[in-house]
């Protein structure tokens, strides 16, 4: 058995080699193997083959590579940009213009595609051309691109809930249902955080593009129906029990490939780079969660859950407390850590402590997710702010740091409203399931 202050010195040296560099799965299983040959012998090392097939034979984790691969055809096959389109004509009327389209693209992206990463390309490969033409603030445009990219990892299907699922061995279709309100709450709290800046500085909105028919406008709504489809879908099998989210992913993976086979942007070439990109996005993410399962597996095999727990024991902290002190925790290592890293390297440590405290799992999984949401844009390591920076290929990356800055205050504005209303998390998988 290990003391919680052997097991604060192991974390310590796992988050360590993370800001040193050293490859996410490497620096966890390395911790592990330490602990492991130190406290229990290196016998116990034989065990990892055995937790390896374990993990690997989940048939939950078969769900990500098959998200992946629906935001993949998406991308590919050109639905993104008429999406764009048809939400600009209806939201660039706001204060703040094409802005609001960066969000509400954003917002509709993730909900088909999962992925913070893949929504900051593509939508910023989309508007960034669009709004040199119309002297908006480079600085919000960039903020808008890589903050509404965020939802990405909220907005179910999302790729990061089902690993946390898949962790700790909480309801994905809860998750997801969880997802949904505060994911179209905060996409509505960064549009009037839009509307707010651009009554106060009206200079960081563009020029408006020429008004639309009406007729027009109408027309090209049409371009929503087929993101919106696959999202009614793909949450539809799920939430009416007709599926499981990873049979709900294959079909959205067969709309999607004839979506593109309509919008005659199926090809050989298209298909390989499609299943290149998946496959080494889905290796990357695979390699991560089996050492984090060992992990998992050294830590309750040393008592580390029942170290922690009596020491937060000791120091009289309740959920809510408990809550404050892991928002200044994640915040730090935020800035320094990558987030799947982030996540999957704390769920062994603090999710026990989370249970011991009656906190629901699956409010815990969105307040996660919204933290990791935070690390995504603060500097010096978020990766939403290089991804945007890389579609830009111009300017300094310093630029994109100012820009998110707002945004940045609306996510905590958003944690703060879910630790004080759990409700806007958990009302709807309540009433779902």
């Amino acid at each position: 058995m290990i003391d919680f202050w052997g097991a604060a010195a192991g974390f310590g040296i796992m988050l360590l080699l993370m800001v040193l560099g050293v490859h996410v799965a490497v620096a966890m299983f390395a911790i592990s193997a330490l602990g492991a040959i130190i406290y229990l012998g290196p016998q116990i090392l034989s065990t990892f083959g055995s937790q390896l097939w374990a993990v690997m034979n989940d048939f939950i984790l078969t769900a990500i590579p098959l998200f992946i691969l629906l935001g993949e055809f998406l991308l590919r096959s050109g639905v993104t940009q008429r999406m764009y389109q048809g939400l600009a004509d209806w939201l660039s009327r706001l204060p703040g213009g094409l802005l609001h389209t960066n969000i509400g693209s954003s917002a509709l992206f993730a909900a088909v595609s999962g992925s913070s990463v893949a929504t900051a390309a593509t939508i910023g490969t989309v508007a960034l051309p669009e709004f040199r033409q119309r002297g908006y603030s480079e600085r919000l445009v960039l903020g808008s691109i890589a903050a509404g990219a965020t939802l990405g990892i909220l907005i179910p299907p999302s790729v990061n809930l089902i690993i946390y699922g898949a962790m700790t061995n909480t309801s994905i279709g809860r998750l997801f249902a969880a997802g949904i309100v505060p994911g179209l709450l905060l996409a509505t709290l960064f549009m009037l955080s839009i509307i707010v800046i651009s009554l106060l500085m009206p200079s960081v909105a563009g020029r408006d593009a020429p008004e639309r028919p009406l007729l027009e406008k109408l027309r090209n709504l049409r371009h929503l129906i087929p993101p919106l489809l696959v999202f009614g879908v793909v949450m539809g099998t799920i939430y009416s029990g007709w599926a499981t989210p990873t049979e709900a992913a294959a079909v959205g993976v067969l709309m999607a490939l004839i979506l593109a086979a309509w919008n005659r942007a199926l090809s050989f070439r298209m298909l390989h780079e499609a299943f290149l990109s998946t496959v080494k996005i889905t290796a990357m993410i695979l390699l991560i969660i089996v050492a984090a399962f060992y992990l998992n597996f050294i830590v309750g095999i040393l008592g580390v859950p029942q170290a922690m727990t009596e020491f937060v024991s000791t120091l009289g902290l309740g959920p809510t407390g408990f809550i404050l002190a892991l928002v200044v925790f994640y915040l730090i290592i935020g800035c320094f850590i990558e987030t799947l890293s982030m996540m999957v390297g704390t769920i062994p440590i603090v999710f026990p402590v989370v249970l011991h405290l009656g906190i629901d799992p699956v409010w815990f999984g969105i307040f996660l997710v919204l933290m990791m949401e935070l690390a995504l844009i603060t500097p010096p390591v978020g990766l939403n702010l290089y991804v945007v920076q890389g579609v830009r290929r111009t300017g300094p990356v310093t630029d994109v740091f100012w820009g998110v800055v707002p945004f940045i205050g609306v996510i905590l504005l958003m944690v703060a409203l879910i630790v004080a209303f759990p409700a806007i998390v958990t009302v709807l998988p309540d009433i779902m399931f």
